[in-house]
């Protein structure tokens, strides 16, 4: 787990050194243990290292088979590459001069070009650099784990791990998009490969691109799941078989020579986790859960602690109180430059916070498990016969009509909705979740508020070989009439009884709507005067949703959320002040 950034220029002349030593900057926090450079003719490379695997020799960028620095195939990396040992073993004759995991990946490039990264198991963005065709090659891994920008010039093009790396370059502009402010607000995230930055692009999951003389020449792009509508398969096989694929996974995503951890939220998902890790590890697995001081939330932190009393498992309670919210808040918000309104970034950046504190550097986490088995309400809504009579999913938006002007924010679903082609009604929900929501939502609040804090998150359910089983099951074994991940649920009800496996969904909800209406009308005053709400929002609507904040939080949240995040994003404003400084700060102007 890294950072990695890099130029290449449309002329061949030699990158500037004052960008790159701005992009090196901005991309440090993602890599506090190390940072390599490579400049070769009109091509640079940059990498900040989070060492995981091979803490001695894996430092980057890593060379091909000629090991040659000046014309030698150069990679850098940032994730983790879980079938490198069966890769290694593929390649006995190669001349490996490191035990990390991401040199394979150089040495396919070598041997059979562009299409490397099809042959890849794991989370990641790579770039590689080609001296002999003179090209630079980026590859996103299929579920968009691992985040990958870029930014075309006339006069080159750069890429990085995160938007703000580039924004620090001069490459694209920090006035937001409407569109995406639109989708920001109606979805909780932007859609698609577009940014909410003009000139800034996500590499799409599973993408590649090739980059010759500064210009995109070709692209191409594998998908995470599966082809076709679900199989037939009995219950009792399908049991089986979820024990050998789900085993498999985590055995796969607990490789490191680093510390690791769980974060346990007192579910399925990460209580299948835990159990699966004490299994194939035989120790006693550290894990963490996140709960609120004197607040309603859902706190599920005494099912958390119960669980790991069972397995066997130390699990530390991390608290967040209403200090806590008031005053890191702007950090947190500053941190997700690709913007995400979903709460749920406020635990997981005190898991990620409390995760380093530990000496953890690797935590396993849960993400993925509720859109391959079926976990949401809206999969059973779009279950037979159920899909005839109910309204597709996120139809409504955050806001309803209450804002005018919100134009064209369904579109990017809606073009996921019209890919999904002949899948049953619950595959295609799931379809539409895994192009969009999982990599530009739950995946970029993942990665961002454990970098932040120079921790790998890693998601043994996203994993092409659960995928490939996990999407194809027939839609009775993922959603019931109230009630979802039917064959999860039941693999773990055998294999850890004391789970409470069938008990219903709470979700990991902060609460931030009794936080807000603690300051009710003067935060809503405040929100209402930050400048990038003010261009957008009426001030009625404002107050009328920070009144109703405790009933219906999102909106509010999002208010909130979207100024604190325009404030630190857009206008520069240091976030290491409270809520209410940083919004003072943001209305002066």
């Amino acid at each position: 787990m890294c950072g990695i950034a890099g130029v290449m220029t449309c002329d061949g002349e030699q990158p500037p050194a004052f960008m790159l030593s701005r992009m090196q900057k901005a991309l440090a926090p993602r890599g506090p243990d190390g940072f390599g450079q490579m400049v070769r003719g009109g091509c640079a490379l940059l990498h900040a290292r989070l060492a995981i695997v091979d803490l001695e020799t894996g430092d980057q960028p890593l060379f091909g088979i000629s090991n040659d620095p000046i014309g030698g195939t150069a990679l850098i990396g940032n994730g983790e590459i879980y079938n490198n040992s069966e890769l290694r073993r593929a390649m006995s004759t190669a001349p490996f001069r490191t035990r990390s995991d991401c040199e394979p990946p150089v040495f396919i490039y070598d041997t059979f070009g562009t299409g490397f990264a099809d042959r890849l198991r794991g989370m990641y963005a790579l770039a590689v650099h080609d001296p002999l065709q003179n090209r630079l090659v980026l590859a996103r891994d299929p579920f968009g784990i691992k985040p990958l920008y870029y930014a075309q010039t006339n006069e080159m093009f750069a890429f990085a791990s995160e938007p703000q790396v580039l924004l620090a370059a001069g490459f694209g502009t920090r006035t937001p998009l409407p569109g995406k402010v639109a989708e920001l607000l109606q979805l909780k995230f932007t859609t698609g490969a577009e940014t909410i930055f003009p000139g800034i692009v996500r590499v799409l999951p599973g993408e590649t691109l090739v980059i010759e003389q500064g210009r995109i020449i070709n692209r191409h792009r594998s998908t995470a799941l599966p082809a076709g509508r679900p199989r037939s398969i009995s219950h009792q096989e399908a049991l089986r078989q979820i024990e050998d694929v789900l085993a498999g996974s985590v055995a796969a995503h607990l490789q490191s020579d680093v510390p690791y951890g769980l974060f346990l939220s007192g579910g399925v998902d990460s209580a299948a986790l835990l159990a699966l890790m004490t299994r194939l590890t035989g120790n006693r697995i550290q894990a963490l859960t996140c709960g609120w001081a004197g607040a309603s939330g859902v706190d599920e932190t005494v099912e958390a602690r119960r669980l790991a009393d069972v397995m066997g498992a130390d699990c530390e309670r991390v608290e967040m109180g209403e200090a806590d919210f008031w005053n890191l808040a702007p950090q947190i918000a500053a941190c997700i430059d690709d913007p995400t309104a979903d709460a749920a970034v406020l635990p997981s950046w005190m898991l990620g916070r409390a995760a380093r504190a530990d000496g953890l550097k690797v935590t396993l986490c849960g993400e993925g498990g509720d859109e391959l088995f079926g976990g949401y309400a809206r999969y059973r809504k779009a279950s037979a016969p159920l899909r005839w009579f109910v309204r597709k999913p996120r139809s409504g938006g955050v806001f309803g009509h209450d804002i005018p002007g919100l134009s064209g924010w369904r579109d990017g679903i809606a073009r996921a909705e019209a890919a999904a082609g002949a899948l049953s009604g619950v595959q295609a929900a799931q379809f539409v979740d895994c192009q969009e929501w999982l990599p530009n939502d739950l995946l970029i609040k993942l990665d961002r508020t454990l970098m932040v804090h120079g921790v790998e998150g890693r998601t043994p359910f996203l994993d092409p070989l659960v995928a490939e089983f996990a999407f194809s099951l027939p839609d009775q074994e993922k959603v019931g009439l109230n009630i979802g991940k039917k064959l999860l649920r039941s693999w773990l009800a055998s294999v850890f009884p004391e789970s409470g496996a069938w008990a219903r969904k709470k979700g990991f909800k902060p609460p931030v709507g009794g936080w807000i209406a603690q300051r009710g009308e003067a935060l809503a005053r405040q929100i209402a005067a930050q400048p990038g709400v003010a261009a957008v929002v009426p001030p009625d609507v404002v107050m009328a949703c920070i009144a109703k904040a405790v009933g219906n939080a999102q909106p509010a949240w999002s208010l909130l959320f979207f100024a604190l995040w325009h404030s630190t994003q857009v206008m520069g404003i240091d976030p290491m002040g409270s809520i209410g400084d940083v919004l003072d700060e943001a209305a002066r102007g």
